[in-house]
């Protein structure tokens, strides 16, 4: 009887261990699915925070881009009004001076003619009637008609020289009045320009300013630095493919380059920009609107916007030789155009969301970009 009572609570206490351990299992699981449920719940809403950064990011660029493309319209609408001015200036000068000289040719032949119509009238035609019957030797008569009619045919070519001179006087004046009405309109017209340009870049730069904080963190930064770098690569080898440009390349002119623009260097090859990426070209601080010049005689195979870079323009030199120029202003040449060394083929800017004007200068060679700086003069 014992023994079957022992038996029995041995059987019972097992029976409840294992109800323990199974209702143990249970809370468990159920607090395991819990904090699953709790990753997953972490893992979606930073994942839609992420979507929702790039999606502003990416309306950011696109707004980078617009006002980019709007800058690089209206610098060169710009240019062009100054260089019209500036012929329009000169062409004033050149008429302002040939007034000043038919004035004083008018002057001289006013005084010309004055002393002519004096000679004329001490000779008179009545004296020479008066001589005529005074009975004078014939030669002495004949020479004073010859002198009465060289006088008048004298006086005749000066009078038409004068009113000649008058003309060209007044038509010189109605051109020059022409001149300087353009040159007021030009005025108008390049300040009204340079208002409208300078409320783009004021725009532009709050853009930039927008999208610099966005990618403020290290790892945001070297991610959009890789994906901008990859896209530059691929736009660069497609061009690149289209353009096959048949030319000698840069490999004799090693020291002799042109130097793109004149200013700092902010930023030099190989230097760290940010985590392992490092920067494939330089950085030359420059005046916003400065002309950039190529460094090499080629052709454009590129010339656009590209992310990161802003308004980007490439010169193909043949055997695989290829110069960059990024962060323009404007761009003054178009895919196509052959350039020589020294051409002024944009204008500096900051179009790649930097924040001061500057130009960034890149050389590949069979598409591997090399140290710039003992390649240029």
């Amino acid at each position: 009887m014992r023994e079957k009572r022992t038996r029995l609570s041995q059987t019972l206490r097992a029976s409840a261990l294992c109800t323990g351990v199974f209702l143990c299992l249970l809370i468990g699981s159920a607090n395991a699915n819990s904090e699953l449920e709790g990753v997953s719940d972490e893992i979606a809403r930073q994942q839609s925070q992420l979507a929702a950064h790039n999606k502003k990011l990416n309306a950011l660029q696109s707004d980078l881009k617009a006002q980019s493309k709007r800058i690089d319209t209206l610098s060169k609408k710009t240019r062009q009004a100054q260089q019209t001015l500036q012929q329009t200036d000169a062409q004033i000068t050149r008429l302002s001076k040939k007034q000043a000289r038919l004035k004083q040719e008018m002057i001289a032949q006013q005084a010309q003619l004055a002393e002519l119509i004096d000679a004329q009238y001490r000779q008179g035609e009545h004296d020479q009637l008066k001589r005529l019957l005074s009975q004078e030797s014939p030669t002495k008569l004949d020479r004073l008609t010859k002198y009465a009619e060289v006088l008048a045919s004298t006086m005749q070519e000066a009078i038409e020289s004068l009113a000649a001179t008058r003309t060209d006087y007044q038509l010189t004046a109605h051109q020059l009045k022409q001149q300087r009405d353009k040159q007021a309109s030009l005025v108008a017209e390049l300040t009204e320009k340079k208002q409208a340009l300078e409320r783009e870049q004021a725009s532009q730069s709050q853009t930039a300013k927008k999208i610099r904080a966005k990618i403020a963190s290290d790892n945001a930064y070297l991610a959009e630095l890789k994906t901008n770098k990859q896209r530059l690569q691929e736009q660069i080898a497609a061009a690149a493919r289209r353009a096959q440009v048949k030319m000698a390349g840069i490999g004799k002119a090693k020291g002799k380059l042109h130097w793109p623009t004149q200013g700092k260097l902010l930023h030099r090859f190989g230097e760290r920009q940010s985590g392992e990426v490092s920067w494939n070209g330089i950085v030359i601080g420059a005046k916003r609107g400065t002309e950039v010049k190529a460094a090499h005689a080629g052709k454009v195979v590129l010339s656009s916007w590209l992310r990161g870079y802003g308004l980007l323009i490439a010169v193909d030199h043949g055997k695989g030789d290829m110069t960059l120029y990024g962060y323009n202003q404007a761009l003054l040449k178009d895919v196509g155009d052959t350039v020589t060394a020294g051409e002024a083929i944009a204008l500096v800017g900051d179009s790649g969301g930097q924040s001061t004007p500057s130009l960034y200068f890149e050389i590949r060679r069979k598409g591997n970009t090399i140290n710039p700086v003992p390649w240029l003069d």
